[in-house]
Formats: structure tokens, sequence, C-alpha cells
């Protein structure tokens, strides 16, 4: 006996045997059924058969029957054809979106310290959030229609916002460093997260802005900056 690598048992090739013929046998059927038929003389008798029905129906006085059945045809492959422009448009729309908001989202992280293996979950987190208007990516409230503000909740809610609040509220998405500044120990983080800028004229804070500067260089420097 031999010991064939990769030999089919007997039932299996009889199941195939079965099936090729089964298939063979249709394929024949079909043959027969449209032997001697053209396909392009079937379009062409199609069409001459429209044209003696249009010429009777013009004969007979029905010109707006025959105008209204032409132009329904055309209208149905204007629409099929809009449809088809219309979705891909939209389709690549999305795709855009999609880009530029997670292209926003991580520039503004990465400033934060999220981690690299982080990038899919705060990408996902933020396209329940932001959609793209007018090119800048804008945050919308559960409904997808409200505008999502800040605290004030006049100023509309920026990425660099968003990202300062997942900070806080995911701090597994970012280095510890990051995530210690903006946690709850209660120091610079905390100030930030509350809407209040240290480094401002009107919420001038030296200690906070001392605890800041030792918890979170990075977003002491942007506060500074702001203010």
């Amino acid at each position: 006996m031999l010991d064939v690598v990769g030999a089919l048992e007997k039932s299996k090739a009889d199941e195939i045997l079965t099936a090729n013929a089964t298939l063979s046998k249709q394929l024949e059927e079909h043959q027969q059924r449209f032997e001697g038929i053209a396909p392009d003389a079937v379009r062409k008798l199609v069409e001459e058969k429209r044209k003696l029905e249009e010429a009777q129906q013009l004969k007979a006085g029905e010109f707006e029957r025959v105008l209204e059945s032409r132009l329904k045809g055309v209208r149905t492959e204007l629409e099929k054809q809009l449809a088809g422009v219309t979705g891909e448009r939209d389709s690549l729309h999305a795709k855009l979106s999609s880009i530029q908001i997670d292209q926003a989202v991580v520039t503004a992280a990465s400033q934060r310290g999220l981690r690299a293996s982080a990038i899919p979950d705060i990408t996902a987190r933020a396209r329940n959030t932001f959609r793209l208007v007018k090119g800048v990516p804008q945050a919308f409230e559960s409904d997808g229609r409200t505008p999502r503000a800040e605290r004030d909740d006049i100023t509309p809610l920026s990425v660099a916002e968003w990202i300062d609040a997942q900070v806080s509220d995911a701090p597994h998405l970012f280095e510890s460093n990051s995530g210690g500044g903006a946690g709850g120990d209660g120091s610079g983080g905390a100030a930030h997260h509350s809407g209040q800028n240290p480094f401002r004229k009107e919420t001038w804070n030296l200690t906070e802005q001392m605890k800041l500067q030792k918890s979170d260089l990075a977003l002491a420097a942007r506060l500074k900056a702001a203010a």
C-alpha cells in the first residue's frame, strides 16, 4: 500500500465526482436550451420591437405616451448613476473625515504622552465625539446634533481640551508621568481640568503653577503660552 500525503477518502472523491457530473448535465441542458440563440440578435429584436410599438403609438396620436416612456427610461438610468456617484462621494467623505480626525487627535494626544498601543482606542473614542465641519474637527453631544462646549458652555470643545479630559478619565491610555499630572492627586492636572489656567491674570495662582510644573511640565508650558 502507498502512503500518499493529501489523498482523498473514497467517499469524498465520490461526492466530488457526483457533483461534477450534475454540473456538467445542467450545463449541457442550458446549452441545448439556448442553442442557436445569439444574445446580440435578441437585444436587436427587443430594440426593434420597442421601436415598432412606438411607431404604432405615434400613428395613434399617443405622442405624450411615447415621450413619457422614453423619459422614464432616461430618468431611471440617471437616478441609478446619481445614486452611485452619491454613494461614492459619501464614502470618500467619511474616510477623509476619519483620517483628519484621527490625525488631529493622535497629534494632540501624543503631546500628552499617548501610548502607541492606545491609538486605536483614542481614535475610536474621538470618532464618537468629533465630526468634520468645514474641514475642522468639531465635537458634538451624544445626539450627534448639539455642539459640545467646554465648561463655560460657550467655547466649542477643542481637540486639545478633549484630550485633557481623556488624560483624567482614561489615564491607562497615557504614559504614567502624563496620567499622573492630570490624575486624581488634586495638583496641577485637577486645576486645569476644572477649566482654570493658573498662569492667566484673572486666575493667577502661584502655588498651582509650581504643582503643575512638577507634575506635568509639558502641560504647564502649554498653559503658560496660552495665557
